[in-house]
């Protein structure tokens, strides 16, 4: 795997892949590695002659007091699983050469929808900090695809729409969760979890699952299925941020006749973050 710290690097040896013929698949990261992100560049191995991926801790999307300088760095071991997935590049970049200008003065990439609920709620701006990194990294790569895990599913709708809007020739790939023995999403914030939380950080999915599992059986009281599945979260010591029930493709609080549905929640411990999300048909 080859390394490339600079735009002009990185774009240069993909313009002869391309020039070539070749179909360039990308996976965006921040870092610290796991199954999951392994899974997307397995994922992009099968579609796709080269493949890419880049780490950056994007400092856009991280809010005053969220974890931007404690998120986890661990560039050699991350090249190490990137080498054993036989990925071709690496575009590791610094903060100055993404935002050349700084981030006061970095044009801005809004989506006017679906950024202000859930996950947007809770994070002021983070959507606009992913949109404006995305794009400029789309613009940087030019690839045909871009695989997301379903995980973000906010972030992979709002990315959608963006590359929808902008009629940016990249084909965005959903990829399934990746989960912990266990059923925890896996996630690179996991790591925060303490020892005490960990047996029952599982009630988040367990809540979402029996949310599905009432709405199949013909239960579509939606707003107490979530009071409920927030109360089963809280009853675990944690603390809910949302569960809602939503239009899988609007992110609106879903309608009685909406056959095509994801339930999504988020929850606090002590020291993260969690999100997960299901999703269900009716027919």
């Amino acid at each position: 795997m080859q390394v490339f710290h600079t735009v002009n690097g990185l774009r240069e040896i993909l313009r002869k892949h391309r020039n070539s013929g070749q179909k360039i698949g990308f996976v965006p990261t921040m870092g610290n590695l796991h199954d999951g992100h392994l899974a997307l560049i397995k994922q992009a191995k099968q579609t796709n002659d080269i493949v890419v991926c880049s780490i950056f801790v994007n400092a856009l999307q991280f809010g005053l007091n969220e974890d931007w300088d404690k998120y986890p760095r661990t560039y050699d071991s991350d090249c190490e699983k990137l080498d054993q997935e036989d990925c071709d590049y690496l575009f590791y970049p610094e903060d100055s050469e993404m935002y050349p200008n700084g981030l006061d003065t970095q044009s801005r990439v809004i989506c006017p929808t679906m950024t202000d609920v859930l996950c947007g709620a809770s994070r002021p701006g983070h959507f606009e900090g992913v949109t404006t990194v995305v794009s400029k990294l789309f613009n940087i790569v030019q690839p045909d695809e871009a695989i997301f895990g379903i995980k973000d599913y906010q972030q992979l709708a709002v990315i959608k729409r963006m590359t929808e809007d902008l009629c940016l020739p990249v084909k965005i790939i959903s990829a399934p969760i990746h989960r912990e023995a266990d059923g925890l999403a896996m996630s690179s914030r996991n790591s925060y979890i303490n020892e005490d939380e960990r047996p029952k950080v599982k009630v988040l999915k367990q809540a979402l699952e029996l949310i599905a599992e009432q709405i199949k059986a013909g239960d579509l009281e939606f707003t107490q299925l979530e009071m409920e599945a927030k109360k089963r979260i809280e009853s675990e010591g944690f603390k809910a941020d949302y569960v809602t029930i939503s239009n899988r493709k609007t992110l609106e609080p879903a309608a009685v006749d909406d056959r095509e549905i994801t339930i999504l929640g988020a929850m606090y411990t002590a020291s993260a973050r969690l999100i997960d999300n299901i999703s269900i048909n009716l027919d």
